[in-house]
């Protein structure tokens, strides 16, 4: 009989518990804080996207932004101070899975040349520096002449690029990625005239 009750205790203590849930965290599509319904008309008509997911590009991960403590972490016993710890904040972002191949920095340089053609020095700029490989005591000469022109290389990471270089190649990639989800929506027309500064950018 004792655990007849105990039962009937626990699925009342679970329904309450439930329909607590509902009560208070408001309904699906209406105001927790003044209860009038979101996208309706008749309510004012205060507009909010309820289904809304970031897409992810093309070979990129999401990384969750958040705070943390940088600085130093045990005791300065040199007395420098200069890693003062602080609280720093790092906003979400979106990172390759991989480095940046070869062949994807020679799609880049490529539409480069299609695109500038009026200013071939944009081009010139945004050419790695093969000279990297070279070293007083190592015989790295193919890798000059081979590694980021050669098929077999392709999916090899870029080397010889600058942070500016870099960073420009990253603009140009989030470009190409909205153009593209732009051309596939049906928003734009894909136009591969473009020239100097008459291309598509964000």
């Amino acid at each position: 009989m004792k655990l007849k009750y105990s039962h009937l205790i626990l699925l009342m203590a679970g329904v309450a518990g439930l329909s607590s849930c509902k009560m208070f965290g408001g309904k699906s599509g209406e105001s927790s804080t003044t209860g009038w319904r979101y996208n309706d008309p008749n309510y004012g008509g205060f507009e909010v996207v309820m289904d809304y997911t970031p897409k992810t590009g093309p070979g990129l991960v999401f990384v969750e932004g958040g705070t943390f403590i940088m600085g130093r972490v045990e005791q300065d016993v040199m007395y420098d101070w200069n890693s003062t710890p602080r609280r720093v904040t790092v906003a979400s972002f979106y990172m390759d899975e991989t480095e940046v191949k070869n062949v994807d920095y020679r799609e880049y340089l490529f539409w480069l040349r299609r695109v500038y053609v009026a200013y071939p020095q944009v081009y010139k700029n945004a050419l790695p520096d093969t000279l990297v490989w070279r070293s007083p005591m190592g015989f790295n000469d193919p890798y000059v002449t081979n590694y980021f022109r050669h098929p077999a290389y392709n999916d090899h990471p870029v080397v010889g690029v600058s942070w500016l270089k870099a960073s420009d190649y990253c603009l140009w990639r989030s470009d190409r990625v909205n153009e593209m989800l732009l051309v596939k929506g049906g928003w734009i027309n894909l136009d591969l005239q473009q020239k100097d500064h008459e291309n598509f950018n964000t």
